[in-house]
């Protein structure tokens, strides 16, 4: 009854309300989410340690986006699995995708764990470590690198108890878990002095925490009942919620890939600069942390919606699926222009709350970065936006490519190229030209994710070819997805 009485709901309930009762939960839960890094990064700031020990942590970052590239692959795949299977009132498989999600997810972070437990100082040194931050790094590494079956698993379990509709409880377990991290950092960092390794002690209390009450939530869920059976993989069944979260994966690997090929830009190019080689990488890893409070906003508003767009598209109530969008989008777009105008005009305020202040070249390169770096920041958030919604309605491989066009066809290679012509043209300023790759990127991105946009609106018109989709077209869709991704991975 239960069930029955959710799904009449997301069928029948106005669009604008059933948004705000989704998104605002799932939003403040990702911003919570964030606030377990950027906390971090504050307290060390103004710390002793300053914008070496932002560098540090920065460098560890990428890693930990890599394992949650894997959480979110598979709780945003189950999530979406999860959701369409609600539409078509399929009640049979749910359960068994969620549960092999969690066992897949548990076996590969021991996997990470082990592999980045070897290779730990050469990831680091990867990754951007310098002979003065790699001493930092390694020991703020160290300590979450423990942790790692709870930090993936949180994330994996998170994303299901939103589209259990639950997003409450998982902004509820978000939340206390910040909270707490919030409460220990200045502990660790200031009063037991043990810098560094505080703020990642600080960290991982927090999310462990964070991943006992997702737990607790497993045991009472909504529209699904994990048995013993379920926790036994099912392939088959799993295979579709992992080509569904495809664009999760290859989202958060994108930025891995960002972040590696912009730290080796920034600490080539930095050393030929007045600004050497720390300062700019702790500048993007600042910048890092305060796009992704933007991102997750719009992230949010989307995956509230996620709930609403899998239910309808899967009862084939394709003008709700309209409406849900163009709310989406004009909620997209407000939170886009709103971060424009803080980068552009009063970059200085949000740079001041994470220490270094009284640096003049690190506040110099630092107002640079946020109105050239940042200036085209609402087209991102509308390509970020179009690719989870495409993933929402089951069209994973426009989500791969509105994802990837921005991201690794374009940014990459402009990343590389633009700081080497701006050298060409004047020594020492190969550091400034990495900034406006970001931004020409971006309008190419745009423009992909406009067309692909269009183009789904079109076949949706087709009532034939959308329900193709969802019988036996939608296979032959992942499929593509999946050759896709692996192509991309070769």
């Amino acid at each position: 009854m239960e069930l029955s009485n959710q799904n009449r709901t997301l069928g029948e309930e106005k669009i604008s309300k059933l948004l705000v009762k989704f998104s605002i939960p799932c939003i403040l839960s990702l911003l919570i989410s964030a606030l377990y890094n950027i906390v971090d990064q504050i307290f060390i700031g103004n710390s002793d340690l300053g914008y070496l020990g932002n560098a540090a942590t920065g460098i560890v970052f990428p890693i930990l986006i890599i394992a949650q590239a894997f959480a979110w692959c598979i709780g945003d795949g189950s999530a979406a699995y999860l959701s369409l299977c609600q539409g078509k009132k399929d009640t049979k498989n749910a359960h068994r995708c969620i549960g092999s999600g969690v066992t897949v997810t548990l076996v590969l972070s021991i996997i990470m764990l082990v592999l980045c437990a070897i290779f730990k100082e050469s990831l680091l040194r990867l990754f951007g470590a310098s002979d003065q931050t790699i001493s930092m790094a390694v020991e703020y590494f160290t300590i979450v690198l423990s942790f790692f079956p709870a930090f993936m698993l949180m994330n994996m379990m998170n994303a299901v108890i939103r589209a259990d509709g639950s997003p409450a409880v998982s902004m509820v377990s978000m939340t206390l878990g910040a909270i707490l991290n919030i409460i220990l950092d200045p502990i660790f960092i200031f009063v037991l002095n043990r810098g560094i390794a505080g703020a990642a002690w600080a960290t991982v209390i927090g999310q462990t925490f964070s991943f006992l009450v997702c737990v607790l939530y497993f045991f009472k869920t909504k529209s699904f009942r994990l048995t013993k059976e379920s926790f036994v993989p099912h392939f088959k069944i799993f295979s579709n919620a992992l080509k569904l979260g495809a664009s999760s994966f290859i989202t958060q690997m994108s930025i891995v890939m960002i972040s590696l090929v912009c730290n080796i830009m920034l600490a080539r190019y930095g050393a030929l600069s007045i600004y050497g080689q720390d300062i700019p990488i702790s500048v993007i890893s600042i910048e890092t942390k305060v796009f992704t409070i933007v991102i997750n906003i719009v992230v949010g508003i989307v995956l509230g919606g996620q709930p609403i767009l899998g239910y309808n598209f899967g009862a084939k109530k394709y003008v709700r699926v309209r409406e849900t969008y163009r709310t989406i989008l004009t909620a997209t777009l407000v939170v886009g222009v709103i971060a424009t105008l803080i980068f552009e005009f009063c970059p200085q305020v949000v740079i001041n709350i994470f220490g270094s202040g009284n640096d003049a070249l690190y506040l110099e390169y630092a107002q640079r970065t946020f109105r050239v770096f940042l200036s085209l920041v609402i087209f991102t958030c509308v390509i970020k936006m179009s690719s989870i919604f495409f993933q929402a309605v089951g069209r994973p491989v426009m989500a791969v490519i509105a994802s990837l066009t921005r991201d690794i066809v374009c940014f990459v290679p402009l990343v590389i190229l633009m700081p080497s012509l701006f050298e060409r043209n004047q020594p020492g300023s190969g550091i400034n030209g990495i900034l406006f790759a970001a931004p020409a990127a971006d309008i190419i991105g745009m423009i992909a994710a406009m067309f692909l946009t269009v183009r789904f609106f079109r076949t949706l018109g087709d009532e034939k070819g959308t329900e193709s989709l969802l019988e036996g077209g939608k296979n032959h869709s992942l499929q593509k997805s999946a050759i896709v991704t692996a192509a991309f991975k070769e």
